[in-house]
């Protein structure tokens, strides 16, 4: 197959979500909660769906199982990232993800979640929360049951454009008026610490996850170093964010034809800003603003033109 695989998203309803999904990116959504668009995705949680092609109609995962030669013939029982945009209206829990072998052995062979985070958009002073001050796991599970938030947890500043890379392990939160691109291992294991003493509709708190958190946190905090590369080339700025175990992450900036091979298993790309073309050997390709898709392993050589900004991926 040589044409880009266009993928139709899921939108999830969140206690913290608004709706930047529709008005930014021009989703059909009614709801005035949407948190996450579920953009290329074949976790069983949500799956997107093809909208072009052969394969019209069938779901990523059904591709993954029986189209493995459109990946590469990359091993594995489950596709192995997901990509997402989140629209933190409110803040998000407290939270943390378990790695591969805490995940297997407690949620039933899940995954584990390593994730980064591009951020598209934010408010003037907007933060994140991003890692703990403890120093000792006694220290961390002490300022945890006294409910000591302001002192445990690290607050940063965030701008559009600045990138996080987010391993197993670390304690994290979006908060109110980010908007981001989230590249992640497939995986929906979320274990909450701290929710703000928030209730739903019907008055009732969400479950928080302290003993779950206590085993997977990473006692004390490690700061992952991000620093992107920058490469110009013909029509296009390509950004490296992170080259990593489980994916690597780049930005680019088309204002002019340049030309990619697929020279990787597969590449998922996520439109974040503007429009332009793809052209392949199987003939020219309208991209817009809010597409994702994924470009199969036997494309080969492909030009991209327009005024535009991808988030691109691969595993």
């Amino acid at each position: 197959m040589k044409q880009p695989i266009f993928l139709s998203p899921v939108f999830q309803e969140r206690i913290w979500g608004g709706t930047k999904l529709r008005t930014e990116f021009g989703y059909d959504i009614d709801s005035e909660l949407t948190g996450e668009c579920w953009a290329v995705s074949a976790h069983p949680n949500g799956q997107s769906v093809v909208k072009n092609g052969p394969y019209q109609g069938k779901t990523l995962g059904a591709l993954w199982s029986a189209h493995r030669e459109l990946f590469g013939n990359l091993e594995g029982d489950v596709f192995p990232l997901l990509t997402k945009i989140l629209d933190a209206n409110n803040d998000l829990s407290v939270q943390v993800h378990p790695n591969d072998e805490y995940a297997n052995a407690h949620e039933n062979g899940e995954l584990g979640k390593t994730e980064c985070w591009y951020v598209i958009d934010c408010e003037e002073d907007a933060e994140i929360i991003f890692g703990h001050n403890a120093h000792t796991k006694e220290q961390f599970v002490e300022m945890v049951k006294k409910g000591e938030w302001s002192d445990l947890l690290r607050r940063v500043k965030v701008k559009s454009g600045d990138f996080f890379y987010v391993p197993s392990g670390t304690i994290h939160a979006l908060c109110s008026g980010v908007l981001i691109l989230e590249t992640q291992q497939s995986s929906d294991t979320t274990y909450r610490v701290y929710d703000y003493d928030r209730v739903d509709q019907n008055g009732n708190k969400r479950a928080l996850h302290l003993e779950k958190s206590i085993d997977v946190t990473t006692v004390p905090h490690v700061d992952v170093a991000v620093r992107p590369a920058t490469q110009s080339r013909r029509g296009a700025t390509i950004t490296t964010f992170v080259e990593a175990r489980y994916f690597s992450v780049y930005k680019w900036a088309i204002t002019a034809p340049a030309s990619f091979t697929v020279d990787k298993p597969f590449l998922i790309a996520s439109v974040i800003k503007g429009s332009g073309h793809i052209r392949t050997q199987e003939g020219g390709f309208p991209v817009y603003k809010g597409d994702h898709f994924i470009l199969p392993n036997g494309v080969g050589d492909f030009e991209m033109d327009g005024n535009i900004e991808l988030i691109v991926s691969h595993p």
